[in-house]
């Protein structure tokens, strides 16, 4: 078993510290932007390419690609400590990736115009939250705590209608999923800005967690994009 490193504490007010807390951010947010990106692009070709599009969503790929992601990330967040931060990045552009080609079937279901527009308005909900996480002096474990509750929650209820296919939950399920990654995104900033008290005379460590911060924040976006298309979103006739 590989036990995480033992952080020590560092403490400061100073200029030299706060600019290097400013650049740590800037690295969290710079990969979060870089694996979004990716995952767009992908999406965006495979979906406007016919041979790509029938050769993963009629097929039995599909199953394949759909779950790809989630068994990759589970691989990735064991093994982020046991490898270097260059391995790392190159995990975190394959989950990107992974998840572009299953998230890619949104721009044949919902119109360009409501995709785009829903995007900005994720970018905005997502750069509120996101600053009021680092800004705010009040601690926001215990909201963190509740919203990962809710997510627990939120997961149950999304297998259930699977089988149930109930539209009122359904609807229930989209506003508790805003509601759960909109609260999560302030929180995981926070925390993230907390980790650099920590990590912060560690290169190598510094990066890695970077790079966690970065796919959480990554997924908080994600996700809150998906629930708000469910609401936003025109779907194509």
């Amino acid at each position: 078993m590989i036990n995480r490193p033992s952080f020590t504490r560092i403490v400061g007010n100073n200029a030299k510290y706060n600019e290097g807390l400013k650049v740590y951010m800037n690295s969290v947010y710079k990969y979060m932007s870089m694996a979004l990106g990716l995952t767009g692009v992908v999406a965006y070709i495979v979906s406007n390419s016919p041979f790509l599009f029938n050769a993963i969503f009629n097929s039995p790929l599909y199953i394949v690609v759909l779950l790809a992601p989630l068994f990759f990330v589970m691989y990735f967040t064991a093994k982020i400590w046991s490898i270097s931060p260059e391995k790392a990045r190159n995990y975190l552009w394959i989950y990107a990736g992974l998840l572009g080609l299953s998230l890619s079937s949104i721009f044949l279901i919902y119109t360009g115009a409501s995709i785009v527009r829903t995007f900005f308005i994720t970018s905005s909900t997502f750069g509120a939250m996101s600053l009021y996480g680092y800004t705010t002096k009040k601690d926001l474990s215990a909201m963190g705590s509740f919203m990962m509750m809710g997510l627990i929650g939120l997961i149950m209820a999304s297998l259930v209608n699977i089988f149930i296919k109930s539209p009122g939950m359904e609807f229930m399920i989209s506003i508790i999923g805003v509601l759960v990654f909109t609260g999560l995104t302030a929180y995981d900033v926070q925390k993230i800005k907390k980790t650099y008290d920590y990590v912060g005379v560690n290169s190598d460590m510094k990066e890695k967690v970077a790079i966690i911060g970065a796919l959480n924040l990554y997924m908080d976006f994600i996700n809150l994009f998906l629930f708000l298309l469910r609401f936003m979103g025109n779907r194509k006739r």
